[in-house]
C-alpha cells in the first residue's frame, strides 16, 4: 500500500503552498544523497518526497488527490508524474532549485548528485481521450496518434565550452554583507549544458524535428470526466545527449449515454410503462451497460418507484466495489383518448380502485430521493 503523501511530508491536509515547500525542501536535504551517500533507505525516502510535493504543489493534482487517493493517478502508464517513476537526476531537473543552494554543484542536476551536466527535459504534450460509458465501466486501452518533437536523426551535441556543461555561470558581486556569489542560468546555451554541433537537413536550430508516433493508453475503469491521466515519456524530447523526454498528459472526456445516466459510480435509467402495463404487472426489457436485462414489474407498480440492481453501475477508481442501476419507473399518462377510452376513464372515476389510496409503506418523493443520495 502507497503512504500517504501528506504523511510523507509531515504536513496536515490543510497545509498551504509556501507549508508544502518548506515541508519538502526539509525532507529533500534530510535524504539527499550527498549527505546519505549509498544509503539505498535515504534515497527511496528522497524520491518519496519528490513523488508527494510534485502531486501537492500542483493545485489541480491536490485537488484529485484529496477526491480520490493514489488512485487518481493509477493508470496510463505512471500516473503521478513523481519521485516515484523518476530517476535521481530527473527529479534534480525539476525541484534542484527549491534544496540546491544547500549543497554544491547546484543540487546535482546530470551526471552525478554533487555536479555535473543539467539534464534538460522536454516539454510536457497534452491531448483528450472521449470515452463511452461502456469504455469507462469496463477500462479500456486506446492507441492515439500524437505529433511530437524528437531529434533528428545524425544530430550531435557538444559541451556548452561557456559553463563547461553545467548549465550554470557563477557570479561574484560586491556587497554591503561582502563578496556574494550566485548562480545563473547560461546565456550561451540556455540551461542546456550543450550546443548543437552538427544539424541534419530538415532539423530546427535545436537539432528537432517533428514525428508522429502512437502511444498506447491504458485507461482504467471508472475514471470520471475531467481527470487526467500521464503517459512517461511520451511527451517532446529535449535537445542534447543528456536529456530526457516530457510527458504525454490525457484529459478524460466522457460521452453521453443515449439511455443511461451517470451520478458517481450509480447509473440511472428511467422505465417507462403504460396504464395496463403498471396495473397488471409486466416483465421489462432495460439497457445496462453489459447489455440489455429483463426485470419483473409487480401488478400495481406506482409512478415513481425505484429499483436497484446491485452491481450493474460503474466500478470505483479506489476499487472499494460498483455501483448500483437505479431503475425509475414512470407510468405514462395518455395525452390523447378516444370515444371509447374516454368513455372507460369516465365510468372509472369514482371507482374505488382508482382513487389514491397510498398505503404507509409508500414512500414520499423526497424519501425516495433521500434513499437515493444515502
Amino acid at each position: 500500500m502507497k503512504k500517504d503523501f501528506y504523511e510523507i511530508l509531515g504536513i496536515s491536509k490543510s497545509a498551504d503552498a509556501s507549508q508544502i515547500k518548506k515541508a519538502y525542501r526539509k525532507k529533500a536535504i534530510e535524504f539527499h544523497p550527498d549527505k546519505n551517500p549509498g544509503d539505498a533507505s535515504a534515497e527511496e525516502n528522497f524520491k518519496l518526497a519528490a513523488e508527494a510535493y510534485e502531486v501537492l504543489s500542483d493545485p489541480n493534482k491536490k485537488a484529485k488527490y484529496d477526491q480520490y487517493g493514489h488512485a487518481a493517478f493509477d493508470g496510463a502508464g505512471g500516473g503521478y508524474g513523481g519521485g516515484g517513476h523518476m530517476n535521481m537526476d530527473d527529479i534534480f531537473s525539476q525541484f534542484g532549485d527549491i534544496f540546491g543552494s544547500a549543497f554544491g554543484g547546484g543540487g546535482g542536476f546530470g551526471g552525478g548528485f554533487g555536479g555535473g551536466q543539467r539534464r534538460v527535459k522536454g516539454s510536457n504534450l497534452r491531448i483528450k481521450v472521449r470515452l463511452t460509458l461502456e469504455e469507462i465501466v469496463n477500462g479500456v486501452e486506446k492507441k492515439v496518434k500524437v505529433k511530437r518533437k524528437v531529434q533528428a536523426q545524425g544530430v550531435t551535441y557538444r559541451t556548452c565550452p561557456t559553463c563547461n556543461g553545467s548549465g550554470q555561470v557563477m557570479k561574484i558581486a560586491n556587497t554591503i554583507l561582502g563578496r556574494m556569489q550566485t548562480a545563473t542560468t547560461c546565456t550561451s546555451c540556455g540551461g542546456a549544458g550543450q550546443m548543437l554541433d552538427n544539424k541534419p537537413q530538415g532539423a530546427d536550430a535545436q537539432g528537432m524535428i517533428l514525428q508522429d508516433d502512437t502511444v498506447s493508453i491504458k485507461i482504467p475503469a471508472g475514471v470520471v470526466d475531467g481527470m487526467q491521466l500521464k503517459v512517461s515519456g511520451k511527451g517532446n524530447e529535449a535537445p542534447g545527449s543528456n536529456s530526457v523526454s516530457g510527458d504525454l498528459i490525457v484529459a478524460i472526456e466522457e460521452l453521453e449515454h443515449e439511455f443511461l445516466k451517470r451520478e458517481g459510480e450509480n447509473l440511472h435509467y428511467d422505465l417507462y410503462v403504460s396504464f395496463p402495463e403498471a396495473a397488471l404487472g409486466i416483465s421489462k426489457e432495460i439497457e445496462t451497460v453489459s447489455g440489455k436485462v429483463r426485470i419483473k414489474l409487480d401488478e400495481g407498480i406506482q409512478s415513481g418507484k425505484i429499483l436497484r440492481l446491485k452491481g450493474k453501475g460503474v466500478p470505483s477508481i479506489n476499487s472499494y466495489g460498483t455501483g448500483d442501476l437505479l431503475v425509475h419507473v414512470n407510468v405514462w399518462t395518455p395525452k390523447t383518448l378516444n370515444k371509447e377510452q374516454k368513455h372507460f376513464f369516465e365510468k372509472m372515476l369514482n371507482d374505488e380502485n382508482f382513487i389514491p389510496n397510498p398505503e404507509k409503506s409508500d414512500k414520499s418523493f423526497f424519501e425516495k430521493v433521500k434513499d437515493m443520495f444515502s
